[in-house]
């Protein structure tokens, strides 16, 4: 029987996005952003050669349709992506008014964001005095420290040591629609960390902030590093969404990252987490293990978190060609009845100006559809690809 599997590859994005002159990084409008052009230019042009070398290597994409995504997304020639597809290809255009994990999730899965997301002023502080009591009072600390936006590494730098001498946590934010807290998991503790963002969510989800994200770190003043317990508390999705439709026809759902978080654990049987390297070791387990008729839904987060937002192309290049192989050895040992889509939920193109995502069309790369044509479809349309697929509503 048929089974699917959704990967995303977090913020690769393929340029074009026609409302790209609405989103901003800073003052400078996203139109003209393109994660994978702009970075396969890059190294064309020997500017990412660190750990790497050379043009973008990334075969076993471009044979998807990466290169001719990217063309027909943006009208760019992306440098050494030239293959005539032998999968089913096209361009995905987002219709919620976001650039950032749950408006693009949700959308994949079926659903269009029904509001705008508030997001936090670039104050000091940035937060209302409610929400700092609330953290306050579930923490029983007399303070917060930051309330500001802030880069996650920086301000384990910039406030890591007085954290820990305190007790008070570290409440940042972004450009997106996130309110976040990074405590010490021995100092703190990472239960009572992940205990204050459930208990606080709420307050934060009635404004309509996407998510409360737990940010534990471990280690030292001049060692601080954050660890792989990350935990994302998000709005419930206010409708059905594919995973829901998938169990309801009787079908299990397995998760591959943070994609459980993003959804509030609607719709999922099974979720397994870890690094992108683990995450792609549970996705080959589960091409071989998953059950007939299922989803297996996976979100590779590292593109964004490591790559992205630091605006490291090199990085990002090297990250595109382990994922390109690892890719490559998966496809084979998928059934002749199964189909494996490639997406991406935003851009965050690290040639780009600033920290923030990039508004961007997204590639839509199927194995299992034979060579095709998709054009440019929307995002809910991939949910519709799976769910024809599956044979659910």
């Amino acid at each position: 029987m048929a089974r699917a599997f959704l990967v995303v590859i977090d913020s690769v994005g393929i340029g074009g996005a026609p409302d790209a002159g609405a989103f901003f990084n800073g003052d400078l409008p996203d139109t003209g952003a393109n994660t994978v052009g702009h970075i396969a230019q890059d190294c064309a042009q020997g500017d990412a050669d660190v750990g790497r070398s050379g043009p973008l290597h990334v075969p076993c994409l471009d044979a998807l349709g990466l290169g001719a995504a990217v063309t027909l997304a943006s009208g760019l020639s992306a440098s050494g992506l030239g293959c005539k597809p032998v999968g089913a290809w096209g361009a995905a255009t987002e219709t919620s008014n976001g650039k950032d994990t749950p408006s693009g999730h949700w959308e994949l899965a079926g659903l269009p964001v029904p509001w705008d997301w508030h997001y936090f002023p670039d104050t000091s502080p940035a937060f209302p005095h409610h929400v700092t009591q609330a953290v306050c009072d579930i923490a029983g600390v007399d303070g917060i420290l930051c309330n500001a936006h802030g880069s996650g590494t920086r301000v384990l730098e910039q406030y890591g040591a007085a954290h820990i001498q305190s007790g008070q946590p570290i409440c940042y934010t972004s450009a997106d629609s996130v309110f976040q807290i990074a405590a010490h998991e021995d100092h703190f503790g990472l239960d009572r960390l992940l205990d204050l963002c459930a208990r606080v969510a709420p307050v934060l989800h009635e404004m309509k902030v996407g998510r409360v994200i737990a940010r534990p770190f471990v280690g030292q003043a001049g060692a601080f590093e954050r660890t792989q317990n990350r935990r994302d508390f998000a709005i419930v999705p206010p409708g059905p969404i594919l995973t829901n439709r998938v169990q309801n026809a009787g079908h299990k759902v397995y998760g591959v990252g943070k994609v459980g978080d993003i959804f509030s654990m609607q719709g999922f049987d099974e979720v397994r987490k870890g690094s992108d390297a683990t995450l792609m070791q549970h996705l080959t387990d589960l091409v071989g293990e998953a059950c007939d008729g299922s989803l297996t839904f996976a979100n590779f987060v590292e593109f964004d978190s490591l790559f992205g937002h630091r605006r490291d192309v090199a990085g990002y290049a090297r990250h595109l060609e382990w994922f390109d192989l690892a890719l490559g050895q998966l496809l084979p040992k998928l059934r002749p009845d199964d189909i494996l889509i490639v997406t991406a939920d935003h851009g965050n193109d690290p040639t780009w100006p600033g920290t923030d995502h990039t508004r961007e069309r997204v590639p839509v790369l199927v194995h299992g559809f034979g060579p095709r044509e998709l054009g440019h479809i929307g995002f809910v349309d991939v949910a519709d690809l799976v769910a024809d697929h599956l044979g659910v509503a």
